[in-house]
């Protein structure tokens, strides 16, 4: 049966808000990015002035400002921002799409320019899905620099079993030239919480998560694993120039047991990479095409 919230008329008024804008900026200040290049266990010397981000560290930027009246019990913003409020209480990660055009350097002043671009709907064994595609362009003094489109989806309640149904095993390469075994501590996902400043509690709060979610144990932030996926490729590709990257999110990943980045080249210019569970299924795909 379709819920008041999930209706046709729900949708149309959700989606009279697409076109919606805001506008923000920040600078690019040395000490959160060198605070994630010790979180990555990374042996270079330290950013600063003048030097280029690495590409997927724009996430330390332009983080969220909620004080605790504005967060939900789950301690996501009750604010999303260009998305309106939606009547579907699950928020997922979905996947992302970059573009990126001239670097980000330590020291400047950027300005992101964000619009929700689509919402939709789809059917799915959960129930009815809303997807929210949010696009953000970030520009530096000589101009755009990143483009980016983000899809979240927003799910029903989850019905009793539900979380313990295995995940689908779709097909991993398997010539592996690049892999690397991650442990996702807590330790690993507090330090990107709090660099992030994510107060999702389904990264920390392990009592909450499955108690209350009903997952194993803490989730693995979607952004982390993307962003490991990239730092896979330069520790293998030295100064490897990126100037697309693509990403979708397939099942989530825990704390209970380690993961694998992995990746391989396609072409001169075009990598594949992937996520895997220690099972080996498929939890991330990705490509990324270098300049």
């Amino acid at each position: 049966m379709t819920t008041a919230g999930t209706s046709s008329a729900a949708l149309d008024d959700l989606k009279a808000h697409v076109g919606r804008r805001e506008s923000a900026t920040d600078v690019i200040t040395a000490a959160p990015a060198n605070l994630l290049r010790l979180t990555f266990g990374r042996d270079e010397p330290e950013l600063g002035p003048g030097d280029p981000l690495p590409p997927g560290w724009q996430s330390l930027y332009f983080l969220p400002r909620f004080p605790p009246a504005a967060l939900r019990p789950d301690g996501s913003p009750l604010d999303t921002g260009v998305i309106p409020p939606m009547p579907l209480p699950r928020r997922m990660f979905a996947g992302e799409r970059f573009r990126f055009h001239r670097p980000l350097r330590i020291g400047e002043t950027i300005r992101r320019e964000t619009e929700l671009a689509d919402i939709s709907t789809k059917a799915g064994g959960t129930g009815t899905l809303v997807f929210a595609t949010v696009v953000q362009r970030i520009f530096t003094a000589d101009g755009l620099a990143i483009e980016e489109e983000r899809r979240t989806v927003f799910r029903e309640e989850v019905r009793a079993g539900e979380r313990n149904q295995a995940p689908r095993r779709d097909a991993v390469p398997a010539d592996v030239p690049w892999r690397r075994t991650i442990t996702p501590n807590p330790v690993l996902l507090f330090r990107f919480s709090a660099l992030t400043f994510n107060s999702h509690r389904i990264h920390y709060d392990r009592s909450y998560v499955t108690g209350v979610e009903g997952y194993p144990g803490l989730v693995v932030h979607g952004p982390l694993i993307a962003t490991l996926l990239l730092d896979n490729l330069r520790r293998y590709v030295w100064n490897a120039n990126v100037r697309r990257f693509e990403f979708k999110a397939l099942h989530p990943l825990f704390d209970v047991e380690p993961f694998e980045v992995c990746g391989r080249e396609v072409s001169a210019h075009l990598h594949a990479l992937w996520a895997r569970d220690a099972r080996g299924a498929l939890a991330m795909q990705a490509t990324v095409e270098l300049g």
